[in-house]
């Protein structure tokens, strides 16, 4: 064998990771300010989420020997988020107004998107709560909810399934964010901002190694 079984047990020097130890953040179109309590208890009423996934949509090319994949397109999976539902039913009375505000059904006309949607962010945290994954979907909207049935047979609670759509989702650890500076350039990264002593500038929230969000600015002279 290439290692040992000490190298394997050292391999596992940290706590694994958890299914059950996150929460979900929706911050609310401005338009729904009147449910405003409803949407930050969300956070506590979400049972299921989904770190989200991404693929590369690719097309064959072949030019000498075998056929090879090129990638054209990044996809993203719909998020799907299941919440608890309390007994005043505020729950589905909020994406029910959420929903409909996207399509209110008195028109059947649909607004415009950056007026109803939102950033999800999703947080994986350890066994003592600190803080080690962070993603945040943007553009998010819900495109459709499950019904709820109603039945004298069943004694347990309602679960509201919310399929939301989002045009894409990014790694909000500093590490993460390190590398689009690398890649993209500082002068794409602060796109020529002219701050009156010369300086160009950016702020970004990102993760710290603690595992906090804090927001950081940077400069370039």
């Amino acid at each position: 064998m290439a290692g040992s079984i000490s190298d394997f047990k050292s391999s596992f020097n940290t706590e694994l990771a958890r299914p059950h130890r996150f929460d979900v953040d929706i911050p609310i179109p401005i338009i729904l300010i009147p449910y405003n309590k409803t949407a930050r208890n969300l956070r506590y009423r979400c049972e299921s989420a989904q770190l989200p996934g991404r693929t590369f949509a690719t097309a064959d090319q072949k030019t000498y020997g075998p056929i090879e994949k090129h990638p054209y397109l990044s996809t993203y999976e719909d998020l799907e988020l299941t919440f608890i539902v309390d007994g005043d039913m505020n729950q589905k009375v909020f994406f029910d107004a959420w929903m409909n505000y996207i399509n209110p059904t008195y028109t059947n006309d649909f607004k415009y998107k950056n007026d109803y949607s939102t950033a999800i962010t999703i947080n994986q945290y350890d066994m003592s709560n600190k803080l080690t994954y962070s993603i945040s979907a943007y553009g998010a909207y819900p495109i459709s909810m499950n019904q709820l049935d109603l039945t004298w047979n069943d004694d347990s609670y309602h679960k509201l399934a919310v399929s939301f759509a989002y045009t894409y989702w990014q790694n909000n650890s500093l590490q993460a964010l390190g590398m689009q500076f690398l890649e993209a350039g500082l002068e794409n990264i602060f796109d020529g901002t002219n701050l009156p002593d010369g300086a160009r500038s950016t702020s970004i929230n990102a993760i710290n190694p603690d595992g906090k969000t804090e927001i950081y600015d940077i400069r370039s002279e």
